[in-house]
């Protein structure tokens, strides 16, 4: 198959963000099914542009579309059914957009747009924080963000290799949390380490 020349050869950016993953097609204009990694991908809605890579593992034995990274233009991004749908700048071939299914989407971080209080956080920027009670111990790491509704919570693990039963499902509200700092990578908690 050949690329579509809207696909341009291009490495991940340096401050690169994986935000979601390509779904497939979605109806027969060019436009693609889009799975957000998070609920706080807002950015995806409004980056221009954006960076595709290639999959590894399970998505890569049927991925056709490219080799390594791409950069390409979005021409529109909404909201649908619980997920996103894009339509890429010079793609408009059903055949086209289904071969870039499971390429991951990265976008620049400086495309994030800026947090209006000190106690706003990006889920991305929780992801690998230390967590530690009140009483100094470490309970192990953020390993991802789950959305509830109403409320985010910290899914924490001592190591990601960790039975997903083993992990620990700390709310991330006023309530638990009693601070976050990101220059140390650390968020204290008021939690103890045998609560289920």
């Amino acid at each position: 198959m050949t690329l579509p020349t809207a696909l341009i050869a291009a490495d991940i950016p340096t401050d690169g963000i994986a935000l979601g993953r390509l779904q497939g097609a979605w109806g027969v204009k060019g436009w693609s099914k889009l799975q957000p990694f998070s609920s706080d991908a807002d950015v995806l809605l409004s980056a221009k542009t954006w960076y595709l890579l290639a999959p590894v593992g399970q998505y890569a034995k049927t991925f056709t579309g490219f080799v390594g990274a791409v950069r390409v233009a979005v021409a529109q991004c909404k909201t649908h059914a619980g997920g996103l749908v894009v339509q890429f700048d010079g793609i408009d071939d059903r055949d086209d957009v289904h071969s870039l299914k499971g390429a991951e989407v990265w976008v620049n971080r400086s495309e994030f747009a800026p947090l209006t209080s000190d106690d706003e956080f990006y889920w991305v920027d929780l992801i690998g924080c230390e967590v530690v009670n009140r009483q100094g111990e470490v309970l192990g790491q953020v390993q991802e963000m789950l959305s509830t509704g109403p409320q985010a919570v910290l899914c924490v693990t001592t190591s990601p290799t960790d039975d997903p039963k083993l992990q620990r499902l700390i709310p991330f509200v006023g309530q638990y949390i009693d601070g976050v700092s990101l220059v140390d990578k650390r968020i204290t908690v008021d939690w103890l380490p045998d609560y289920d």
